[in-house]
């Protein structure tokens, strides 16, 4: 977990939220009255941001006790109690909105991941996310996809080259946009893996032919001509998968031997899962 990054992020989220008080809380509960509320799973899933919500308590009061019961990654049944916590009743009202929008959201997304994961046991493929994430909460988003088992593809436009179709159109042609990208990353003497997509045979060959990439994205290629892209490459590059995958047919994409698939809809398109906090 990046400390920093995470305790920004809940910062700006109280800030957002509470903006100068609770002015429910403050008008209806004495100051001082201490209290306890539970965690309750009311949808079955995969849990995930247990960690933050740790973190999220803390900063509101760090004299809260919370007992964690149910760890980050486990699978969760309805009625199962993640986690209970106890102290002012104020700050527990105060942390319980952002607790449960983090908790539900990344629980939504490990359980998806998990579920895509569990299909391709069977295949050495696996399961990359986008950079289709909510903006300003795409360290969370990715943090779940890991803990539901999948793999982060880059963070960022920062620490990976992406080479893709527009890319390569205003480069002027697949030759142009590999020779630059080398070009650039050693006159800034920067490491960075280099991934390039493709979206026909056609282009495949002129990687081929070029060379000086790390992975090839097959982007959108049918049954057929992504089992000869395999093929062709010949375990020459890590290969990658993407566009119009789904639930239905990811096992039938994986069964063309790529490396990696990647899935938007891991992040864009996911249903949270359902979680409630109430006091006892």
């Amino acid at each position: 977990m990046d400390i920093q990054l995470i305790h920004q992020f809940i910062k700006n989220a109280l800030a957002e939220d509470v903006g100068d008080g609770d002015h429910t809380s403050l008008s209806t509960i004495p100051a001082g009255t201490q209290g306890r509320a539970k965690l309750i799973i009311k949808e079955d899933g995969i849990l995930a941001g247990m960690e933050l919500a740790l973190e999220i308590f803390a900063t509101v009061d760090p004299d809260l006790k919370v007992n964690v019961l149910l760890q980050d990654g486990v699978a969760v049944k309805v009625g199962d109690i993640g986690l209970t916590v106890s102290g002012s009743t104020h700050a527990i009202l105060i942390a319980e909105r952002l607790v449960l929008n983090c908790m539900q959201r990344m629980s939504g997304i490990a359980t998806r991941t998990h579920h895509i994961v569990s299909l391709l046991k069977d295949t050495k493929t696996r399961i990359l996310d986008t950079r289709k994430t909510t903006p300003g909460l795409r360290y969370l988003e990715k943090w779940a996809v890991r803990i539901g088992g999948g793999v982060n593809h880059r963070i960022g436009l920062y620490d990976m080259i992406l080479i893709k179709d527009n890319h390569v159109d205003y480069a002027g042609g697949i030759a142009n946009a590999i020779t630059s990208t080398q070009k650039y990353l050693s006159d800034h003497h920067k490491t960075l893996q280099i991934e390039i997509e493709v979206r026909n045979i056609e282009e495949l060959s002129q990687v081929l032919a070029v060379g000086g990439v790390d992975r090839i994205m097959l982007d959108n290629f049918n049954f057929t001509d992504l089992k000869a892209a395999v093929a062709l490459i010949d375990g020459r590059f890590t290969t990658e998968a993407s566009g119009g995958i789904t639930e239905e047919n990811v096992v039938e994409y994986a069964a063309c031997g790529v490396d990696f698939i990647s899935m938007g809809a891991l992040t864009h398109s996911v249903k949270s899962l359902d979680i409630s906090l109430k006091a006892f």
